[in-house]
């Protein structure tokens, strides 16, 4: 498949995610877990049958690293889902592309161009209009803001580690071990904080159901592949259009309403990711 075309198809399939959370309005990390295991159940006989279980220990170590991250970048966003409204938090926990281009430059060394930046530097301005400028200078920004920025922290981590190592293993193998690892991971936390995992209702678990296949199995698959061929910078930067994708549903299934500050600030966030897309003039030489 084309990478760009993969991309696409990903972003749309986890632009449902935020509307399940909301329609099954549950424990968000429960949900969580089932969104994640569910999908590792689906893929489980797929990977037996074509034996992709088989990897090195290095690739094992990574990839359960990168679904404990993963796990708490869904956990952190749910909870933030719950919070404030679907459009915003998704937004917020799509911040990812100022962190993956902060980390390359610390981490890797790798400088991101001077567009990048101006769109990253727009896309903030766009998050104090949305957030509020008022609120930031007398820190009253709320708990699910919180969240959603700790979440876009830990989507950029994910993203820069699948990143590394998709080169190197195979897509289902991949998405096998760090799915394994967010499973577990996610059951642990569950099991401490005493969380209820099964008594839910027909309707919540066809939530969790359309989580599982659509958002996680055939959202990340997808997107994982498109990491193959495409700079991570720019798939972290196109992943925050999954927000339209998401304001769109949301105003149609949840029946949620945006502020004038928020629609600006949305358009303003997005004009920052177009930004970065655009291609620097070559200097003409006389």
């Amino acid at each position: 498949m084309n990478p760009k075309l993969s991309l696409f198809i990903g972003i749309l399939c986890i632009s449902f995610s935020p509307i399940f959370v909301k329609l099954a309005g549950v424990a968000p990390i429960g949900g969580a877990f089932y969104r994640v295991f569910i999908a590792w159940l689906c893929l489980l006989p797929y990977c037996i049958i074509k034996k992709k279980i088989k990897v090195n220990r290095k690739q094992l170590l990574v990839a359960l690293l990168a679904g404990m991250v993963f796990a708490l970048d869904v956990a952190v966003w749910n909870i933030s889902l719950l919070k404030i409204s679907a459009t915003v938090s998704t937004l917020i926990a799509n911040l990812a592309p100022v962190w993956v281009g902060l980390l390359s430059l610390l981490i890797l060394k790798k400088g991101s161009g001077r567009l990048f930046w101006i769109g990253t530097v727009t896309a903030i301005i766009g998050m104090v209009v949305l957030v509020g400028y008022e609120h930031i200078l007398h820190l009253e920004i709320n708990a699910g803001i919180l969240l959603a920025i700790l979440a876009s922290l830990f989507y950029a981590i994910y993203i820069m580690i699948t990143k590394n190592i998709m080169a190197h293993i195979n897509l289902f193998s991949f998405m096998f071990y760090s799915m394994l690892g967010a499973s577990v991971f996610l059951l642990l936390v569950n099991g401490i904080m005493g969380n209820n995992i099964i008594d839910y209702s027909l309707n919540v678990w066809l939530c969790f159901i359309g989580m599982g296949l659509l958002c996680q199995l055939t959202g990340w698959l997808t997107i994982n592949y498109s990491l193959r061929y495409l700079e991570s910078t720019k798939v972290s930067i196109t992943l925050l259009s999954q927000t339209v994708f998401a304001g769109l549903m949301a105003t149609f299934l949840l029946a949620e309403r945006l502020d004038v500050s928020e629609i600006i600030g949305s358009v303003i966030v997005l004009a920052g990711i177009a930004v970065t897309f655009l291609k620097p003039r070559n200097k003409i030489i006389a």
